[in-house]
């Protein structure tokens, strides 16, 4: 066995000889990097959660990818393009795509008889994924929507329905307008809520087939075809792949396709969720820090208190070095501490949070209402071999104290 291994473990788990002023400054040293790891730990995960609830709302409203007329960027108007069915099924053969769904535009005002607001219906087919405005839901259903007839339903955010005074099985008129004024009639069947505020003020889901006659568009003419892949990941991957099969490509009535994805249709939200990443690592490398220099303090306490038995040591045969090793051994086991009980804390809370939702959040300034959460295991156990690396690494040059102590001297030493 290590021999200085085996003095090291003695020592931390004997409470014999240990002095007043040692036990509450290793005491000190395992809270703070106990506390230290804990906030690291609650900060990654509310980071990690707080960037995938926003990304994945933001997804839910506009796929990962979009392929569209490229007129539309060009002008900043809504431009059909043609999506025949042959086209469609190219598309879900490119790798990584796991769906496609059509859909079309339409900018109109909702009235009632004392409020009006402008909204963008957006028509949806029999292929419309809803699993998503079933997760956000607060009131009503969703409907099957359809693309060869309309059922007059529209599914609008609880924001428009309460501006507008409405509720499920409400009828309320809708008017477009293009060469002339075009007036719906709309029953709302479904209210959904994501708390993403530029979003839920302005879009209501409806019928394929409803949108596609109000533009007065042909049957297979829509405003974009949306795709969703099977790894966020691969987002970029998957993006070349179809900029290449697509781009430059003219449909049968001269529109230009282009496909873009999520990034870069919306690169204001992203930036923004990026920069958050930089507040995590401020505040890991603050805690860290803290970690290191109560350890440093810790260290340099037990190494000035434990100068009689270093001098025995000396005495007995040791070298600086075996003796530096033993007080490292002895750190690691104050770190390993600190740990256990900085992931007991740590994890307990973001699990509390994430079954119970204690903390909530202001939903129209954070875009959610309870402090969101994602575990990452593999995060989690970086930043636990990180904080021991660092830690230790930071507390060799305080060891360098035991050369300087002289067994003569320290034998004597009370």
């Amino acid at each position: 066995m290590n021999f200085n291994l085996f003095i090291a473990r003695r020592l931390f788990l004997s409470n014999r000889g240990a002095k007043k002023v040692s036990r509450p400054a290793i005491l000190i040293a395992t809270t703070g990097v106990a506390i230290g790891l804990a906030v690291m730990i609650i900060s990654v995960c509310v980071v990690l959660g707080f960037k995938q609830e926003i990304r994945s709302k933001v997804i839910g409203f506009g796929s990962h990818v979009q392929i569209q007329n490229y007129a539309t960027l060009a002008s900043n108007s809504p431009q059909p393009i043609a999506l025949p069915p042959a086209f469609v099924r190219e598309i879900k053969e490119v790798p990584g795509v796991a769906h496609v769904q059509r859909f079309c535009n339409k900018e109109g005002i909702i009235k009632t008889e004392d409020e009006f607001k402008g909204i963008l219906l957006k028509g949806v087919g029999p292929e419309f994924d809803p699993s998503f405005l079933k997760e956000n839901l607060v009131a009503g259903e969703i409907p099957t929507f359809s693309d060869s007839t309309s059922s007059n339903k529209i599914v609008i955010s609880k924001q428009v329905a309460d501006e507008l005074h409405l509720k499920v099985g409400s009828r309320v008129y809708a008017y477009f307008f293009e060469n002339s004024i075009r007036t719906r009639r709309f029953t709302v069947a479904g209210i959904y809520c994501t708390h993403l505020t530029e979003f839920d003020k302005v879009f209501a889901f409806t019928d394929l087939y409803a949108c596609n006659r109000l533009n007065a568009w042909e049957a297979d003419q829509y405003s974009c075809l949306e795709i969703r892949v099977k790894d966020f990941e691969q987002l970029d991957q998957v993006t070349s792949a179809l900029v290449q099969h697509v781009n430059r490509k003219v449909d049968a009535y001269g529109g230009s396709y282009v496909a873009m994805n999520i990034r870069e249709l919306y690169p204001q939200i992203f930036d923004w969720l990026d920069l958050l990443d930089v507040n995590v690592w401020v505040i890991l490398a603050l805690m860290v820090a803290v970690a290191g220099f109560t350890m440093i303090s810790g260290l340099l306490i037990l190494i000035l208190e434990r100068t009689n038995f270093i001098g025995i040591m000396k005495a007995l045969g040791s070298t600086n070095r075996g003796i530096r090793h033993i007080f490292l051994y002895f750190s690691v086991f104050v770190i390993g501490k600190g740990l256990l009980w900085g992931n007991v804390i740590g994890i307990g809370l973001v699990i509390l949070q994430r079954e119970c939702g204690l903390i909530h959040l202001d939903a129209s300034t954070y875009y959610v209402d309870t402090v969101p959460v994602l575990f990452n295991w593999g995060y989690i156990v970086a930043i636990n071999a990180a904080t021991l690396l660092i830690c230790v690494l930071a507390l060799i040059v305080p060891s360098f104290l035991v050369s300087r102590i002289h067994p003569a001297q320290s034998i004597r030493f009370e």
